[in-house]
């Protein structure tokens, strides 16, 4: 299949499919007349004397300074080459697809006035597997230059590329796939870097897993509803709706869903009244963090469905300087999606600790029926600290840690590429986390000796998959590794939601 962008609006699963999927791209016919008709408005002002910043005007600490009329297309390849600062390990091929992809979406909205074949060099670069190398280090989110300025490097011919896995210089890379190097036209260096594919691609990216983490955490929370018969009437939708605070009803019917059949909805099943508080409060902490989820998937896709330029052509045929490469609401919500996390955290860390305790579950100490001579999930305890620490150190801000550059000209950052960056981390200790609540909460259910079918139908099906992989505990053995199965299949979206 094929994305074609501009023949609707671009959604977060384009980009996906793209980045993961290898789908192709091309550009749609309306979206290249815009980008035609946004070349000719950049040819006519280039050859008029008004100066236009990165068109006859030089960039950053140089702004104002005029650039001779015979150097325009000189001087934005330059700039790309003066950008390339980027350091460190390479992003993964799917990171740069998304970068790709997330640049032409941008430029397909006509803004940047690039020429028609700077975009369908980058649509090549995807469809030919020419995969630029592009370094982690170096955006501030003032624009992604270190970042897109490495990425362009390959299109012009320049730099290094992955072809079919293996590393060779740009100009190799486009000659084994049958390409040229593009030729750069006045302003076309800037509309290459002046953007924020980078963060917009990454941030995609982490988006999509912190999504399925989520779905597999609600599969996982109510496994430890029936392990632990907690009291259902939290779910009961005329509650949830006496206060419809973001994203708790979604998350109750989530879960209503999830335990439908379950014998916890018949009277007198609950073990108590009132459950601690890590059971009885999951619907409106689950719902920040889904109410987050979805806001930020709303920024992302704003992001991909714009002309974040500057200078922009508008309307009138003119080039306004302004801010819209700056993206603050995108880098708040990453920040915030990460203290959603951290709050849902935190509670996952009480549940599986409580279900050590006989005081609160009525099971056996450490979830081991041999007595005390076996230690059981007792140890597990420290794992679950490690990651606590750890996913609450990441869910500290990102978008305040920045200082002036360029001459202070840039005296403000969004740090955004940061902020997505930390998530991922985040998200990645929050898959073990759910991992080990399935595995606590499945031993817990053998525990209780219940037949399956008094269960849900979400968690019938979750228990039978952490069965699959990982037996019941009964004398001691390494849990480490068996978390690690469950992590995986949460990985692979084992307990997604249907």
């Amino acid at each position: 299949m094929t994305v074609r962008v501009g023949e609707r609006r671009v959604a977060l699963a384009d980009l996906v499919r793209v980045a993961r999927g290898d789908e192709a791209v091309d550009l749609a016919a309306h979206a290249r007349e815009r980008v035609v008709a946004a070349r000719a408005t950049v040819e006519r002002l280039a050859a008029a004397s008004e100066p236009i910043y990165g068109l006859n005007s030089a960039l950053g600490a140089n702004t104002g300074a005029a650039l001779a009329p015979d150097d325009l297309a000189e001087y934005q390849l330059r700039a790309i080459r003066a950008r390339a600062v980027a350091v460190g390990a390479p992003y993964d091929r799917e990171s740069v697809r998304a970068m790709l992809f997330a640049r032409i979406a941008g430029m397909a909205q006509g803004g940047s006035g690039a020429s028609p074949s700077v975009l369908d060099g980058l649509c090549a670069l995807l469809n030919h597997d020419v995969v630029p190398v592009v370094p982690r280090i170096g955006s501030i989110s003032v624009a992604d230059l270190p970042q897109l300025a490495h990425l362009a490097l390959v299109l012009v011919g320049e730099g290094d590329a992955y072809y079919r896995g293996e590393r060779v210089s740009g100009r190799e890379a486009l000659a084994r796939a049958g390409l040229e190097p593009v030729t750069l036209g006045a302003k076309d260096g800037v509309a290459l870097i002046s953007a924020n594919a980078a963060t917009i691609g990454r941030a995609a990216l982490v988006l999509a897993d912190a999504l399925a983490v989520h779905d597999a955490w609600l599969t996982a929370l109510a496994l430890s509803f029936e392990a632990f018969r907690a009291n259902l009437s939290i779910l009961d939708e005329r509650v949830l709706r006496a206060r419809p605070a973001r994203g708790q009803i979604e998350v109750g019917a989530v879960l209503r869903k999830l335990l439908g059949g379950s014998a916890l909805f018949q009277s007198g099943a609950a073990r108590r009244v009132q459950d601690p508080l890590s059971l009885r409060v999951a619907p409106q902490v689950h719902g920040a963090l889904h109410w987050m989820l979805a806001e930020t998937r709303e920024q992302i896709e704003i992001e991909l469905n714009s002309a974040a330029e500057s200078p922009l052509i508008v309307d009138d045929g003119t080039m306004r300087s302004n801010g819209n490469f700056h993206v603050p609401t995108l880098a708040i919500a990453f920040d915030a999606t990460a203290l959603a996390f951290a709050q849902t955290s935190s509670l996952a860390v009480e549940r599986a600790i409580k279900f050590m305790s006989p005081a609160f579950t009525d099971l056996p100490l450490q979830l081991t029926r041999l007595g005390p001579a076996h230690s059981g999930f007792a140890t597990v305890q420290k794992t679950l600290t490690a990651l606590w620490a750890d996913i609450r150190r990441l869910a500290n801000p990102a978008s305040l840690d920045f200082l002036p550059v360029s001459g202070e000209i840039e005296d403000h950052a969004t740090q955004a590429l940061a902020a997505v960056e930390k998530l991922d981390a985040l998200v990645g200790l929050v898959r073990y986390l759910v991992a080990i609540e399935l595995v606590v909460a499945a031993q817990a259910i053998d525990l209780r000796g219940v037949p399956a079918s008094s269960l849900g139908s979400g968690p019938q099906s979750a228990y039978a998959l952490v069965r699959e992989s990982v037996s019941m505990l009964e004398d001691d053995r390494p849990l480490g590794p068996d978390f690690d199965r469950i992590e995986a299949r949460v990985r692979d979206g084992a307990f997604a939601i249907d």
